[in-house]
């Protein structure tokens, strides 16, 4: 940002009755998942990630991830949102992000509950480093992601996290999310627990909250990207904050999947950076942060009628500055300033929505959700002008919606047989 005058040789676009914004900034998404969406509705978070991962083995490819991860991107680009902090178990995110010409973070996720699975576990997440590396740009960073302690040993958490010291990498790990994943960490029992019983994988109590097992397992120290963090109580928190950690809160996917209403007062009041993720469209449906933005306020009104408000103003910055804070990238995006990088939004302000619109804040949270951005700038490039995506493929969207007839079918027709095996997640 800065003076016309300083400004590289270009072209002036006439925006019109329009708000001008940074660019949005997701802080928890996964592309790749794109092509589930509406498919796993109604289930039990267990038997959720069940049916997710037993359709992931069944029917996708690399090519159908990166498919999923492109429309995933150009989804997010119409709602304005021009960085994504992306949990990513293939990797296509990364290669995505490159061609759509978009910011992020792809976190490479490892798995493995088993004590005796970590040596390989680790070696396998090194060769794909590797290869994400080879590809990053400086617009897309690469970085881990521990998955979630049903799926990942104390073993695993801490050669990730000296792995991501030594190579000073970014940290992402979903955290206290449910009720099923304390009952593991804290008592060794529920679901989880009996899954990974039923694949002969010992299970005892970890400690007294995920987060005291991710601290406890050195994960903590990275000063990583927490999500979710619905279950985090009091004592969680300070510890989050003494590590100088950052939540990103997805207010829609956490209601949505049963989880709750996290903390977000408690969580600013200690000074965390928080920024808002929609999650994947397999558990959200869509990916709209300004719908995020209205969720996160209303849900906050709901959880604490006479406690901190949130008003529209703090929601916005939870998806611009705040997400950009949590990420780590504060000094670069999040805010229209001399100095950062021209990453931009406009939304149109003429529809009938939008009118008296005396406070155009208020109506972009309150009455904005669910239309697309006029323009979207990233890095100083237009990548959205007049609400279509430049340089999308055509093809895509078809080819996306043949996978996902391909996943629903092979999700019905593994109902009927379906356990409750959910470690294998």
């Amino acid at each position: 940002m800065g003076a016309r005058a300083d400004a590289p040789p270009g072209q002036d676009r006439e925006l019109g009755e329009c708000v001008l914004l940074p660019g949005l900034v997701n802080a928890h998404t996964h592309l790749e998942l794109t092509a589930f969406r509406g498919l796993l509705e109604e289930l039990s978070f267990a038997e959720w990630i069940f049916r997710l991962q037993a359709a992931k083995r069944e029917v996708m490819t690399p090519d159908g991830y990166l498919d999923a991860a492109r429309h995933g991107i150009v989804e997010g680009l119409e709602a304005g949102i021009t960085t994504y902090a992306d949990t990513c178990d293939s990797g296509a995110a990364v290669t995505a992000m490159r061609e759509l010409g978009v910011r992020g973070i792809v976190y490479q996720e490892v798995f493995g509950p088993a004590p005796e699975q970590c040596a390989p576990a680790i070696g396998d997440l090194r060769d794909r480093l590797a290869a994400l590396r080879a590809e990053s740009t400086d617009l897309v960073e690469v970085g881990v992601s521990p998955h979630a302690p049903f799926t990942v040993s104390d073993e695993l958490y801490r050669a990730v996290a000296t792995l991501a010291r030594d190579e000073r990498l970014p940290v992402a790990a979903h955290i206290s999310e449910s009720e099923a994943e304390t009952e593991l960490v804290r008592d060794a029992g529920g679901v989880f627990a009996a899954g990974l019983r039923s694949r002969a994988i010992p299970v005892v109590p970890r400690a007294r909250s995920s987060v005291a097992l991710l601290e406890r397992t050195g994960v903590l120290a990275t000063s990583p990207l927490l999500i979710h963090c619905v279950r985090a109580d009091d004592a969680d928190l300070a510890t989050i904050a003494a590590h100088r950690c950052s939540i990103a809160h997805c207010p829609v996917s956490n209601a949505k999947l049963g989880h709750g209403i996290a903390p977000l007062a408690r969580m600013l009041e200690l000074g965390i950076n928080v920024g808002l993720g929609s999650d994947s469209v397999a558990s959200n449906n869509r990916m709209d942060l300004i719908d995020e933005a209205r969720a996160a306020v209303l849900f906050r009104r709901v959880a604490a009628s006479n406690g901190t408000r949130l008003d529209a103003r703090g929601a916005l910055e939870l998806a611009t500055i705040g997400g950009a804070r949590a990420l780590g990238l504060g000094d670069r995006i999040g805010s229209l300033e001399v100095g950062k990088a021209a990453d931009l939004v406009a939304f149109d302000l003429t529809s009938a929505a939008d009118v008296p619109g005396e406070d155009p804040v208020t109506a972009l949270i309150f009455a904005r959700a669910g239309r697309r951005a006029r323009c979207v700038v990233v890095a100083g490039t237009v990548r959205v002008w007049d609400g279509v995506v430049r340089h999308e493929d055509l093809g895509m969207v078809e080819r996306v919606r043949t996978l996902g007839r391909r996943l629903a079918r092979a999700i019905r027709s593994g109902a009927s047989g379906l356990a409750s095996d959910a470690s294998h997640a």
